[in-house]
């Protein structure tokens, strides 16, 4: 009977999803002077759809002193479950590639609450994406990206990208670094040639759906002279953070 009822829990958390969803839709055809209020509509939008995936996200504070009102959140990349998991417990404007734009439901939502997105592949969107992150910034607003530059697997990438230490160092707005980490990586692992479908189906019949999120002090641009040093040092705290969490 306890299959019944893990599976009746999914069901009715679909369906609170679905009604949700719908409204969502209806409200991003507003025009965008009228959506103020919809980014802290998508943050719990973000709360229900975690709910109908049946996902267990636990937050991990090492940080030893309260957040700053302002932030560039950066976070390693092994899932699309990321794009509900940061906006759901942090109030931030994602930075998303631009296919996220085209998804089925998800991208009308995604750009009603600003999400900013960026060609990856064209040099020259990737400048305009960097002028729109230090413009978010400059208006107040925390933004959260993936300095790997996109989904990587399940350990980090052999670098990350300057994007987030460029935006931090011309702002004075500090980084605060998120490590995440999945107990069923394989499930939550946003492999090559992965539709949203079937990842979504794959993170809901996981054996594990415990997905863990550590937050720690926030980087001072500051203390850095230069992007270089800046990434350098980050990396070297994620590769740190990955030998503890998942080695």
């Amino acid at each position: 009977m306890l299959w019944l009822a893990k599976w009746l829990r999914l069901l009715i958390a679909g369906l609170d999803l679905l009604c949700f969803t719908l409204l969502m839709m209806a409200l991003a055809r507003l025009p965008m002077a009228w959506l103020g209020f919809y980014p802290t509509l998508f943050q719990s939008w973000c709360r229900c759809f975690i709910r109908a995936l049946g996902v267990e996200l636990r937050l991990h504070q090492h940080h030893q002193a309260p957040l700053p009102r302002q932030y560039i959140l950066i976070a390693n990349h092994p899932s699309a479950f990321e794009d509900v998991g940061i906006p759901a417990f942090f109030p931030v404007r994602n930075l998303a590639k631009a296919e996220v734009r085209n998804w089925w439901f998800v991208g009308r939502i995604a750009e009603a609450a600003g999400t900013l997105f960026v060609q990856r592949e064209q040099k020259d969107a990737r400048q305009a994406a960097l002028q729109n992150m230090i413009s978010a910034v400059l208006a107040g607003h925390s933004i959260a990206l993936y300095p790997e530059g996109g989904c990587k697997g399940q350990r980090l990438w052999d670098k990350f990208l300057y994007g987030a230490f460029t935006v931090s160092l011309a702002t004075g707005v500090p980084i605060l670094p998120v490590f995440l980490h999945y107990e069923a990586q394989e499930a939550f692992e946003w492999a090559p040639n992965t539709t949203l479908l079937k990842k979504l189906w794959q993170i809901i019949c996981a054996p594990n759906k415990v997905a863990h999120y550590h937050i720690f002090d926030p980087l001072d641009a500051k203390q850095f002279k230069d992007k270089d040093e800046y990434s350098r040092h980050t990396y070297a705290l994620y590769l740190a953070w990955q030998q503890r969490f998942l080695e």
